[in-house]
């Protein structure tokens, strides 16, 4: 799962902060560290020549300043600078190359001259054919490796049961504990509608989601720790909440999932998310026939 690792670098304090987690994944795995630096030369982001050339050579610079950072923690590193539409430039480069995960940071270097990399990991995010790993810099706690409580939000759904297939790799691969969580929207069925009856039957229905979650985790080998039903006006509230109050250090969540009135649409939780939890965000696109 970690083997081959892409980290798109802006050389901002965010990003410093982002590679010294890549760093961490990379070292103690013994994986190639792709560094990949883009000077955003699409239309309307430069003026001048001259104004193009100084952001290739600042994209090379941050290259350079982490190429050299990698190699003192003793990383095997791969690195590029090209030109183009960042979010696109990363989605191509980590497919064509056929990384494992993408690395990113959820804010970068601000200003014009710059790509702004909050702007761009959402991007990447909903676009990346390759996992994304999302790390949230300055937060209460630095982000750790390696993992030992691994939280996969399921909902039945092709997305989630990718996500899943995702986690149970991770948790496989470090000995972590799998923590299975099925979360039911009350908000979303408005007060006209929602009776005990109904939410009985949708509590139902999460458990059964979550049962089916547990069985292919199984069959791949990883026996889950927990396997939780949970009722929230807020999805992410909720799912956060679980992270926070069992000491989950990695969530993992598909970029959508189903829609209607009983379902939560992990699209917009996936993206909220990975702006706001405390511990990284593993995302895992859902297949082209959900979108």
């Amino acid at each position: 799962m970690f083997d081959e690792i892409l980290f798109p670098t802006d050389g901002s304090d965010g990003a410093a902060e982002g590679l010294e987690f890549a760093l961490d994944i990379a070292a103690t795995r013994d994986a190639t560290l792709h560094l990949l630096s883009v000077a955003n030369t699409t239309r309307g982001a430069i003026d001048t020549l001259a104004q193009d050339e100084t952001l290739e050579e600042r994209a090379r610079d941050a290259v350079d300043e982490a190429a050299e950072r990698a190699r003192e923690r003793g990383v095997s590193v791969v690195d590029a600078v090209e030109r183009g539409n960042p979010h696109r430039v990363v989605c191509d480069y980590a497919e064509s190359v056929g990384v494992d995960v993408v690395v990113m940071p959820t804010r970068g270097r601000r200003g014009l001259e710059r790509f702004l990399l909050g702007s761009t990991t959402e991007r990447v995010v909903r676009r990346s054919e390759v996992p994304v790993l999302t790390v949230r810099p300055g937060g209460d706690a630095p982000a750790t490796y390696p993992f030992e409580d691994v939280l996969v939000g399921v909902d039945g759904s092709d997305c989630a049961r990718a996500a899943l297939d995702a986690g149970v790799a991770v948790a496989d691969q470090e000995g972590a504990d799998l923590h299975l969580l099925s979360v039911v929207d009350v908000a979303a069925l408005g007060p006209e509608v929602r009776t005990e009856y109904l939410e009985d039957a949708l509590e139902a229905d999460a458990q059964s989601v979550v049962d089916d979650a547990a069985a292919q985790a199984s069959s791949a080998g990883v026996d889950p720790a927990a396997e939780s039903v949970a009722f929230g006006s807020s999805i992410s509230r909720a799912i956060r909440k679980y992270v926070e109050e069992n000491d989950v250090d990695l969530l993992v969540v598909g970029t959508h999932g189903r829609t209607g009135f009983n379902r939560y649409v992990l699209g917009s939780v996936a993206e909220f998310l990975v702006r706001t939890s405390p511990v990284p965000v593993l995302t895992v696109r859902a297949p082209e026939r959900e979108e």
